[in-house]
């Protein structure tokens, strides 16, 4: 897909690598080209994974843009990599895992970190996003 614009500005500018990978993987089955375009109004987002101050979900699509700015705020990612897609339901569900590699900013301290995304659309955009993470190698890099 090359580089997209990042509607968020240069504030999401440090997620790139990951949002670019998601949009990619979910290619022809969902409209909109960037990551926030193809996000339902109302998506349901589920983290399942413990790492204190992490939020265990959210509702909608201005927090998912919010959450995802304070992110960018934290992790400057380098790199997302090692991407599997796995299509199921006619494409109605795809699983998605994936490595992302960066630097915690306050500290300095190397992230990388493996993730698997249960991604339910409807209609042409992600209503449901369920998210599972290492979360012993993000406690790690952040309380380095």
């Amino acid at each position: 897909m090359g580089m997209m614009r990042l509607r968020c500005g240069r504030r999401s500018e440090p997620a790139a690598p990951y949002l670019i990978l998601v949009r990619g993987a979910l290619g022809g089955l969902v409209d909109g080209e960037h990551f926030f375009d193809v996000v339902a109004e109302d998506i349901t987002y589920e983290v399942l994974h413990d790492v204190p101050g992490w939020p265990r979900g959210f509702q909608g699509r201005p927090e998912l843009m919010e959450k995802f700015l304070g992110y960018a705020g934290n992790i400057a990612l380098q790199s997302a990599d090692r991407l599997r897609v796995h299509k199921t339901d006619n494409g109605g569900v795809v699983a998605i895992e994936y490595e992302v590699h960066g630097t915690i900013l306050a500290t300095g301290v190397t992230y990388n970190n493996r993730f698997c995304s249960i991604i339910t659309i409807e209609n042409r955009k992600i209503a449901l996003w369920r998210d599972y993470m290492d979360s012993l190698a993000a406690w790690n890099a952040l309380t380095a």
